[in-house]
C-alpha cells in the first residue's frame, strides 16, 4: 500500500527522532517536530494505521512508538534526504593511496570507521595466485623467510624450516632460478614443472624449491585476510548493540567467524551502488539491532570487492550512506592504474 504524504512525513519525523535519541516517540512530540498542522487525534489515527501496516510498533511500557525493520526499510528507500559530503574534504583528510594494495584497503577500512564512528569493513579482491618473484632470507640455521611478491606489489612472507642449512649464495641462486624460469606463473603450475626438472637440480636445492612452492601455494590460498575490519571497538559504545551479554556475544561471534559478513559483502558486490541491509529484515544480518551499509568498488572499471559500515539499525543513514559511497569511489581510484 502506498503511504500518503501525511503518513510519510510523520513516519520520516518519527524515524529521524528515534535515530537521534533512541526513545519511543509520542503523538504530541510528533505534532511538534513534523511541522504538520494536525490534531493529536488525527496523528494518533495515522500512527495506528502505520502500526497496522507494520512500519512502527509500540513497546508495551510506553505511549510512544518506534520504527520496525520494515519502517526503516521504507525510510531508507524513499524518505531519506542524503547529506552531501565533500569528496575533496574527505580525500584531503584521508590519504588512501599507498604502493601496497593491501595497505590501501586497510586504510579504506580505517577511513570508514573513523568517519562513521562505527565499524568499517572491506572485502578485498581475491588474490591473484601468480607471483612475480620470490626471495629467500636466511634468518638462522635451517630457518628461512620466503618473501613472495605478487604482480600488483602485494608482499607475503612465510617461514620455511629446512632439513639442510643453506648459504646466502645458494639462496640467491635458488630464488634466481625460480624467478627466471617461473616468474608470472602460479605456484601450482610451478609444482608441475619442477617435478620434471628436479632431476637436473642438486638434491638439496630441489628440496628447498619444493618447500618454497608448497609454502607459496598455501600463502596464495589463504583467504583469512580477505576481509579487513576496523573499529569494532566503536560498536561497544553503541548501547543498542552492547547493552546485554546476548547481543555482545552475537556481535563477537560475527567478527570471529566472519563467514556471515563475507556472504553479505559477496551478495552486495553483485549490485551497483549503495545497498542497505537492515537487521530483522535481511537474514544476512546476524542481529536485529544491526544494519550494514555497503557499496562495491572497482579496479580499472571491474568490480572486485565491497566495502561498508557496520553499525546499529538506529544510525544516521543520511550521514553514513555518503561516507560509504565516497570511500568506494576513492578506493576504486586509488587501486586503479591511471
Amino acid at each position: 500500500m502506498q503511504l500518503d504524504t501525511r503518513a510519510q512525513t510523520l513516519l520520516k519525523a518519527l524515524v529521524e527522532r528515534y535515530i537521534a535519541d533512541g526513545l519511543p516517540v509520542g503523538s504530541r512530540a510528533l505534532s511538534k517536530i513534523s511541522g504538520l498542522d494536525l490534531s493529536p487525534a488525527t496523528i494518533r489515527n495515522i500512527m495506528a494505521d502505520l502500526e497496522e501496516l507494520g512500519y512502527v510498533s509500540s513497546p508495551h511500557t510506553s505511549a510512544g512508538r518506534i520504527p520496525t525493520p520494515r519502517g526503516y526499510r521504507i525510510f531508507v528507500d524513499t524518505l531519506l534526504t542524503v547529506r552531501h559530503l565533500d569528496e575533496h574534504m574527505v580525500e584531503s583528510r584521508m590519504r588512501l593511496q599507498t604502493p601496497q594494495p593491501q595497505k590501501t584497503i586497510a586504510n579504506a577500512a580505517q577511513m570508514l570507521s573513523s568517519l562513521s564512528q562505527f565499524a568499517g569493513v572491506v572485502l578485498s579482491p581475491r588474490r591473484e595466485s601468480v607471483f612475480q618473484q620470490i626471495e629467500f632470507l636466511r634468518l638462522s640455521e635451517k630457518r628461512i623467510l620466503l618473501v613472495i611478491v605478487a604482480p600488483g606489489g602485494d608482499v607475503q612472507n612465510r617461514l620455511l624450516l629446512t632439513e639442510a642449512d643453506y648459504t646466502p649464495a645458494q639462496l640467491v641462486q635458488s630464488a634466481n632460478y625460480i624467478n627466471q624460469n617461473y616468474g608470472g606463473l602460479s605456484f601450482d603450475a610451478v609444482r608441475v614443472r619442477l617435478q620434471g626438472e628436479l632431476r637436473q637440480l642438486r638434491d638439496d636445492m630441489g628440496s628447498l624449491m619444493q618447500a618454497a612452492v608448497e609454502a607459496g601455494s598455501e600463502a596464495m590460498a589463504d583467504h583469512s585476510d580477505d576481509m579487513v575490519i576496523s573499529g569494532e571497538r566503536n560498536l561497544l559504545s553503541v548501547s543498542d548493540l552492547s547493552s546485554n551479554m546476548h547481543s555482545l556475544r552475537q556481535m563477537f561471534d560475527m567478527f570471529e567467524q566472519k563467514t556471515g559478513l563475507m556472504q553479505l559483502l559477496d551478495v552486495s558486490s553483485k549490485a551497483t551502488g549503495v545497498q542497505i541491509f537492515i537487521g530483522g529484515e535481511s537474514n544476512l544480518v546476524p542481529m536485529d539491532e544491526m544494519s550494514v551499509v555497503t557499496a562495491p568498488y572497482e579496479v580499472n572499471g571491474k568490480i572486485v570487492g565491497t566495502l561498508g559500515v557496520i553499525g546499529p539499525t538506529r544510525m544516521a543513514y543520511e550521514r553514513v550512506i555518503p561516507i560509504v559511497d565516497i570511500t568506494a569511489k576513492l578506493l576504486s581510484s586509488a587501486l586503479s592504474h591511471h
